[in-house]
């Protein structure tokens, strides 16, 4: 069985870093479950990691897809694994590193994904822009509540995903996507990297400025009008931008941003606490880099 390791937690606990501080240390390459950063040119506005830090750890699932395309779970699955396999061939360990926790446990876990069915999606999707995705969201709470409450209300697609699979099937979305089974097809090690909720408040803050000043505003516009597809569109920052009543507004736009953002990795906590793998660690801990680096390796010499 393949061993992999894995740092996950809420955006701007510092994932990013820290893994490339300890990846040498590992004999490890990164793979990023982080799936906005999987498109090309989204680089401001997902913190994709710098020149810097690629230069050192090799980096794998960035820059994959093209933001107009339509990228599915599956698919995003299937060249996650891909890498993965690459890596471990060579005599190196994966580690998966990012906040995405659908994402994360559709590449360890043996999720099963039910069958799509065109006629219905776009059917739920013409409702969707008459009624408004808190509309549909509450149609699903309905439905399937389980499922409902690991979905944001603001996230028509994966919303209309879920009533789609309900309509075909004829089954809860939450029983489909196997949610409650905790059982990855990898040697699998996970740690969780955990922070006070003003410290992390405090750096979202930080970090929403810096994407500011980078140039996300103009990175944004700028895919925007080469061509965005749905999913890439919907990506925190990006939304906010281009949803903007006032596009010159910047203040209002930070403010949308950071209280977007905050909402998003109070549901990436939940998300991950959910998980009884993950062994957390506090990411302010002066000595958090050999805490997680004994967590890996323990498994790894396993």
């Amino acid at each position: 069985m393949t061993t992999v390791a894995a740092i996950v937690g809420p955006t701007a606990v510092g994932k990013t870093e820290l893994a490339a501080r300890i990846a040498p240390a590992l004999g490890a390459e990164i793979v990023s479950i982080d799936s906005m950063q999987a498109y090309q040119g989204m680089d401001i506005g997902t913190a994709k990691p710098a020149a810097a830090l690629r230069s050192v750890v090799p980096h794998h699932m960035l820059d994959v897809f093209d933001p107009a395309d339509e990228i599915t779970v599956s698919e995003f699955r299937a060249a996650a694994r891909h890498a993965i396999d690459d890596i471990s061939s060579r005599g190196a360990l994966p580690l998966l590193v990012g906040g995405s926790g659908l994402y994360f446990r559709a590449v360890v876990d043996d999720f099963r994904f039910p069958p799509r069915v065109a006629e219905v999606r776009e059917r739920l999707e013409s409702e969707a822009e008459e009624a408004g995705a808190a509309a549909m969201h509450s149609r699903l709470v309905d439905l399937d509540p389980v499922a409902a409450a690991r979905i944001e209300p603001a996230n028509a697609r994966r919303t209309i995903r879920a009533l789609e699979v309900i309509e075909v099937t004829g089954a809860p979305f939450s029983l489909a996507d196997s949610w409650d089974r905790f059982e990855s097809i990898f040697d699998l090690r996970v740690v969780g990297l955990t922070l006070a909720r003003d410290a992390l408040y405090a750096r979202i803050a930080t970090r929403v400025d810096r994407m500011l000043e980078e140039g996300l505003v103009d990175e944004a516009r700028a895919l925007a009008a080469a061509g965005f597809g749905r999913t890439a569109r919907q990506a925190l920052g990006y939304r906010q931008v281009l949803d903007a009543t006032d596009p010159n507004d910047i203040d209002a736009i930070r403010a949308n941003i950071v209280r977007a953002t905050k909402r998003f990795a109070r549901r990436q906590e939940s998300w991950f606490k959910a998980d009884p793998r993950i062994e957390w660690i506090d990411a302010a801990d002066p000595n958090v880099s050999e805490k997680v680096l004994a967590v890996l390796r323990n498994r790894e010499r396993a």
